[in-house]
């Protein structure tokens, strides 16, 4: 994990969000690291429509799993990404709001700044 990430707008990141605590390392913020297959990079606003289309490509977010301490989702909930199903849901038209502050700058290897402005919360 980098200590002084930088957002997509190129100042520090932002935390995220801590309730529900987020990100790949559970520190509410997007962070990533060697250890983050999936580039948990992009800090989303929570949509209805997201995350019925997350849950019909095998993601759920939705049904709680109180196992890994996670009480499921809701629309409004702020939540870290992957950046490629988030780039997926943008060329389906179903993209969630996107938190630039808190959006990881590492996002910008998969999906433009542009795009990422196009849906800035």
């Amino acid at each position: 994990m980098e200590i002084n990430a930088k957002n997509v707008l190129g100042g520090p990141l932002e935390a995220c969000s801590y309730s529900p605590l987020t990100g790949f390392f559970r520190d509410g913020c997007c962070h990533t690291g060697m250890d983050d297959v999936g580039s948990h990079v992009v800090c989303a606003v929570m949509t209805e429509e997201f995350l019925h289309f997350s849950l019909k490509r095998g993601n759920d977010l939705i049904t709680p799993r109180p196992e890994y301490r996670f009480k499921g989702l809701q629309p409004g909930d702020r939540w870290c990404l992957c950046v490629t199903r988030w780039q997926e849901a943008y060329l389906s038209g179903v993209a969630p709001p996107v938190v630039l502050q808190s959006t990881h700058v590492r996002a910008l290897s998969v999906v433009t700044l542009e795009a990422l402005k196009e849906h800035a919360y």
